[in-house]
């Protein structure tokens, strides 16, 4: 009798399990701001197809925010499914609730590494090639939640400087997302801003993925114009997060089609990873141990 319970037990919890993944009917993608929204979408769309026909979800919604904080927001509510962001965005949610989303993978660039550089440009007729050139010139960030534009920079920089930030450079602020901070650097409302890079191969191509490389490909900018004056130590490549209020087996065939996409779609794997990009590899909260550490230090819980 005990085992014919137990038996009965397991098939229920088996029934209940495909029953709550039945029951999900829309999977909601996260877009940060970071590229304009058209773009982004645009690069998004082929992912949400593609999510929609491996999953058998009925419907997948991409939902862009004009900033980083909307989408940790949504991820730590539970409006928001799935998402790709920086180190440090996940590190703003594992600080608020570890329990809220899994960084399940990420990606690595063409040369098969996991990591990228945040990298400061300056105009090149400026005549800033240097951060001693910098000292006392106005900087601008990406955005706040941002690890490239933002955090790895308050980080490194007072290390070389030997001075915080705020004292070295005579004015900060942000420019509302990374391409948006190299055209408000264009523009000259800062002398220098921090965006990414890989860091891979040529710097006329703005390098084989990250936000130079994005707005070199969509003809807005042209690498002869800025100068690179400083570029950071190697930072882990942002995280893949899927939200742990999706029941477990969604979660795994999330994961699953990402894991398949550099091989079946390779053109939008490419343009949902901004960059000529190489594949995906699983991660685990330990890989970005230090981001969130950092974070803790220079912006707090």
């Amino acid at each position: 009798m005990l085992r014919q319970a137990l038996l009965a037990a397991v098939a229920l919890s088996v029934v209940a399990g495909s029953a709550m993944a039945q029951d999900v009917k829309v999977l909601r993608i996260g877009l940060d701001g970071s590229e304009n929204e058209a773009d982004q979408i645009r690069n998004t769309q082929c992912v949400a197809d593609g999510l929609k026909a491996f999953t058998g979800v009925p419907e997948v919604q991409i939902f862009p925010s004009p900033d980083y904080n909307g989408v940790i927001q949504g991820l730590l509510g539970g409006t928001i499914d799935i998402a790709s962001m920086g180190a440090s965005s996940y590190a703003a949610i594992a600080l608020k609730d570890p329990k809220a989303v899994d960084p399940i993978l990420t990606y690595t660039q063409s040369d098969g590494s996991s990591g990228y550089y945040s990298i400061m440009v300056a105009r090149k007729d400026s005549g800033i090639k240097t951060l001693a050139d910098a000292k006392g010139k106005k900087i601008g960030f990406a955005d706040p939640d941002s690890t490239s534009g933002y955090l790895v920079p308050n980080v490194a920089l007072p290390k070389e400087i030997g001075a915080p930030v705020k004292e070295y450079f005579s004015e900060s602020g942000f420019g509302g997302g990374h391409e948006n901070l190299v055209l408000a650097v264009l523009d000259k409302k800062f002398d220098v801003g921090t965006t990414f890079g890989s860091g891979v191969g040529k710097w006329e191509e703005g390098y084989t993925g990250g936000n130079l490389h994005q707005m070199v490909n969509k003809g807005i900018l042209d690498m002869d114009d800025v100068v690179e004056v400083w570029k950071s130590p190697l930072i882990p490549n942002g995280p893949l997060m899927v939200n742990n209020k999706l029941p477990e087996d969604m979660r795994a065939k999330v994961e699953a089609y990402f894991l398949e996409l550099p091989k079946k779609d390779h053109d939008c794997f490419k343009a949902y990873t901004q960059g000529d990009n190489k594949e995906y590899i699983k991660v685990d909260p330990s890989f970005y141990q230090t981001i969130i550490d950092a974070r803790k230090s220079v912006i707090g819980g």
